[in-house]
């Protein structure tokens, strides 16, 4: 059939709040994923949105299909309509609505939800509005039914804080705590990228592009290719990671460029300069003050807590927001700066005008969500908060800067296998809904489970999560990170590598696990490992879980009560 312009509307409507859906989903989804990176040092706030835009991009276009399909169709099945096209085209547009407002509130409020709860409540509203309270696939259903999905709601933190505690705990007492930790972080540095280059591989091959046809080769090939490629990863970092960071960190080598990584074996020889120590390259990862708490290996008591309080909350109040440049705060300031002749409105001057005023304007409001002071938002949150804070990390014990520095390399390995994973699992949550809409728009039929979903729609899903961390997930990202627990980079790199492979497993069986679960669950299991359950703010984790429960019931009843008014509105 041809296209069905009589739902123009509709379609409009859906693309329009599928591309909101999708940017929420960056600004809140993304943003928690890259939260530890950016709140342990190992990446900036630009650098956290290149990798993403990469990798985001990559996991949704490769990737994203097959989980796609399970959002699409596993939770109301397409004979629930009864052969009407118009009303699913309808309960779809209304969940995708129903969804990007409740993302959009959350998000303006700084509560980090499941995105893919949102979309799941959603749908559940409109089945339910449409035929009953047994339309919803409340089942197994073959591992795409709501019992499926909801199970994952105990079942994903679970697991990833069982790999967090895992990582964590190997990486602690088998580096972390042995006399001359850089050492053994360096012993052990290839094996970490083993791991992680083998998670990569897994994900690429199981959620492999349908055009490929990977998950369909044999699996002695699968195995071959896994560790295959897991092992030049880490005879890669053997050849050239290694002598790079040894002559960074060991030889204190300040002349040491980042180009010198492609020298590889040759830094081996590389003579150190005669100065070399008087200027250290290794960034400062600590984020309380060192104190005699970090030389030794027992946490904290409660006195030598208390003692460090007022050091703490004088630290903390300390940190102020970055400046903004001064600029014209009016035509007038503007026009003494770069003087004008004649009237304003002559082309001379308006170019002027716009030279220095409106264009940076524009320039300023583009780059503010990639430019801002993630660790000032997360220190100020008052006295009272930030002297909490600074007790819960004063049971966190700190590590040398120099083994939290190779493990800050490994973080951003991960931290990018963690964002093509949610770009793999997370775009469905927006185009699954989306692909229904366009499907039964452009050709008038009712979409089944095997309707094909478009590549450009998974390259426009991708696109908008990448624009919404860049322009708003700082404002989610300053309610977690280090306001969560302490954040070093070997922390962060067990919490993204424990969520990321939670991820992959989930979307290795096409069950949409939400990535807020992963991350949290992960951030708790590491958290547990400083020995001090007092070491988590279980405040803000209550917080965070009574997000995940209320977005259940008001996205069910928002899309419900939407889809139930327009359905049974009068009409001529």
């Amino acid at each position: 059939m041809p296209v069905q312009h009589q739902w123009d509307y509709l379609f409009a409507i859906g693309t329009i709040f599928a591309a909101l859906d999708a940017f929420m989903i960056g600004a809140n989804d993304v943003a928690n994923s890259f939260a530890t990176s950016v709140s342990s040092k190992s990446l900036s706030l630009k650098q956290a949105v290149l990798a993403a835009a990469v990798m985001e991009f990559l996991g949704a276009v490769l990737v994203g299909a097959r989980v796609t399909s399970t959002i699409k169709d596993g939770i109301i099945a397409a004979t629930s309509f009864q052969g009407n096209a118009g009303v699913q085209l309808l309960a779809f547009t209304c969940a995708i609505v129903a969804s990007s407002t409740w993302l959009t509130i959350a998000t303006r409020l700084s509560w980090p939800v499941s995105t893919t709860y949102s979309i799941v409540s959603s749908i559940i509203g409109v089945g339910i509005a449409t035929g009953g309270w047994d339309t919803p696939q409340w089942g197994w259903n073959g591992g795409k039914g709501l019992a499926t999905i909801f199970a994952g709601f105990g079942i994903a933190p679970g697991i990833a804080g069982g790999f967090g505690i895992v990582i964590y705990s190997l990486i602690k007492y088998g580096v972390l705590v042995r006399d001359d930790p850089t050492k053994w972080g360096l012993y052990t540095a290839p094996l970490v990228f083993f791991l992680v280059g083998a998670v990569l591989t897994m994900a690429i091959i199981y959620k492999g592009s349908p055009s490929l046809g990977l998950k369909d080769l044999p699996s002695s090939t699968v195995a071959a290719a896994i560790v295959g490629t897991a092992a030049v990863i880490a005879i890669f970092s053997i050849l050239f990671w290694l002598p790079f960071v040894h002559a960074r960190v060991v030889k204190k080598d300040h002349t040491i460029r980042w180009y010198h990584f492609f020298f590889g074996p040759l830094l081996w020889k590389r003579p150190a300069p005669q100065d070399a120590g008087e200027h250290s390259f290794v960034p400062d990862y600590h984020i309380r003050p060192e104190s005699d708490i970090d030389a030794s290996a027992p946490a904290p008591t409660e006195e030598n807590t208390d003692s460090e309080k007022g050091d703490e909350k004088e630290k903390i109040s300390e940190i102020q927001e970055t400046p903004v440049a001064a600029q014209p705060s009016n035509l007038a300031d503007q026009v003494e700066a770069h003087p004008i002749e004649g009237p304003w409105i002559l082309p001379k001057n308006l170019w002027i005008i716009a030279r220095h005023r409106v264009f940076p304007f524009i320039v300023k409001v583009l780059t503010h969500g990639s430019s801002v002071d993630i660790h000032a938002l997360q220190s100020r949150k008052g006295n009272k908060d930030a002297e909490r804070i600074a007790s819960i990390h004063a049971r966190a014990r700190q590590y040398p800067n120099d083994t939290e520095h190779l493990y800050s390399f490994l973080q951003v390995f991960t931290a990018c296998v963690a964002s093509f994973a949610h770009g793999a699992n997370d775009v469905s949550n927006a185009i699954g809904p989306f692909s229904v809409i366009f499907h039964v728009w452009h050709t008038g039929e009712i979409s089944g489970a095997r309707t094909p979903v478009p590549i450009w729609a998974l390259a426009f899903g991708g696109g908008m999560l990448v624009l919404g961390l860049a322009t708003y997930g700082y404002n989610i990202m300053r309610v977690l990170g280090n306001r969560i627990t302490l954040m070093s980079p070997s922390r962060g790199f067990s919490m993204e590598l424990g969520s990321s492979i939670t991820v992959i497993l989930a979307a290795q069986y096409g069950i949409p696990v939400s990535t807020t679960m992963c991350i949290v669950g992960s951030t708790i299991g590491v958290s547990l490992c400083n020995g001090d359950w007092r070491a988590t703010n279980w405040r803000a984790i209550g917080w965070i879980f009574l997000g995940w429960v209320m977005t259940v019931p008001i996205a069910a009843t928002f899309s419900g009560c939407l889809m139930g008014i327009l359905l049974n509105a009068p009409h001529l």
